[in-house]
């Protein structure tokens, strides 16, 4: 294998790719990036997998001789890294595939390489139906979600993200048992697909794999369109120069729509932004207690109140003007589930509505009905 390529293309390249390598790898070669170099196509294409997660990406490079060999991930990266972007870097392994010579005009590295047979293939989805879904209304929908997923590994099944399509819709669910996130969203899926659609599809995929999948989601045109492929335990995700593979997560996911009311006793109208800067302040004494902050409401005045006390330490109080034509209510919450779900909402006004201190509580922007749901389960207050 011999080839001429850009610093800053690979660079960026190996970045992505890395983040699929494994950090305790079970096999050596697991440790190691693919670099795939053909000829006829004049590109380079790099792999990194854990056997979970996937990514594949290309680059446009000066081939002479086609080949594959693997490099170690974190050596190769911080070696191409510091490298000077102003030169281009070239590539050459051996006859024995045992080393790779890294040459740019500051100097030489010989690597250690290890053979491309060993390395695992991705994934194949063999199966002809995929769906065409715009890339930025899918990035939308995962970051709306990924949030709200949980870190337990003990309950595996929640840290995913739960994905149904439906003909032209996608809705995303998250929770963690404490709080819900959920956001659908209409027309989003190309109606034109000349393949046999998909319909009714329900998946789990690991966070994981979805915060990569939003990563390089969120660098594509707004117009663009990614496939989806589907199998049994297997997800793959292509755009134009990049592939992505995940497997799924076993098991079933709760049936998260039984948990959201359908009527509500108490529905405030709150300005986002001075309700999140309200919550950033007051968080510093939350954070020495739990986190726990509570909320009131004084009908008189008009104003929501939020206090929060840290034993030995202080306490704290913010108010702000709220629209609501109920009796007024006491209710308490952890204060970074609050932030951390409000500032993926972008409107200028939210509801907040509950039945009452002890059960579930709704947060939605106040223009859009159910397109997005934020539910958080309250903290019991004691007297």
């Amino acid at each position: 294998m011999k080839l001429v390529c850009s610093q800053t293309e690979l660079n960026t390249a190996l970045q992505l790719v890395s983040r699929a390598v494994a950090n305790r790898p079970t096999h050596p070669v697991l440790a190691n990036v693919l670099l795939t170099a053909d000829a006829g196509t004049g590109k380079l294409s790099l792999t990194g997998f854990d056997l979970n997660l996937g990514i594949q990406t290309s680059l446009i490079a000066s081939i002479d001789s086609s080949g594959a060999i693997t490099l170690p991930s974190k050596l190769f990266s911080e070696i191409i890294s510091k490298l000077s972007s102003d030169s281009p870097i070239t590539l050459i392994s051996d006859d024995s595939k045992e080393q790779v010579q890294i040459t740019s005009k500051s100097g030489t590295y010989q690597v250690r390489s290890m053979t491309a047979d060993d390395f695992p293939e991705l994934p194949i989805v063999e199966n002809e139906s995929f769906l065409k879904i715009n890339a930025s209304s899918f990035a939308n929908s995962l970051r709306s979600t990924l949030f709200a997923s949980s870190t337990d590994e003990a309950k595996q099944i929640l840290t995913g993200v739960n994905l149904s399509f439906n003909k032209n819709s996608i809705k995303s669910a998250a929770t963690d048992g404490h709080r819900l996130a959920v956001l659908s969203l209409q027309d989003v899926i190309s109606s034109d697909n000349e393949s046999k659609i998909y319909e009714n599809i329900e998946v789990t995929l690991p966070s994981r794999s979805l915060r990569e999948v939003e990563r390089f989601l969120s660098s594509c045109k707004s117009d663009t369109e990614i496939s989806f492929f589907y199998d049994q335990g297997q997800v793959v995700f292509i755009s134009s120069d990049q592939i992505v593979t995940t497997r799924t997560l076993d098991g079933t996911y709760p049936n998260y729509n039984q948990l959201i009311p359908d009527e509500f006793q108490h529905t405030l109208e709150l300005d986002r932004k001075n309700f999140i800067l309200a919550l950033d302040r007051i968080s510093v004494l939350a954070e020495q207690h739990n986190n726990v902050i509570k909320i009131s409401t004084d009908k008189k005045q008009s104003v929501l109140n939020i206090t929060a006390e840290a034993q030995d330490l202080g306490s704290g109080f913010e108010s702000i003007p709220i629209n609501f034509d109920s009796d007024d209510i006491e209710i308490a919450f952890n204060s970074r589930y609050l932030l951390e779900g409000l500032k993926i909402i972008d409107t200028d006004s939210i509801l907040l509505k509950f039945n009452a201190p002890t059960t579930p509580a709704i947060f939605t922007p106040s223009d859009d009905g159910k397109q997005f749901i934020y539910l958080v389960m309250p903290v019991q207050i004691r007297s």
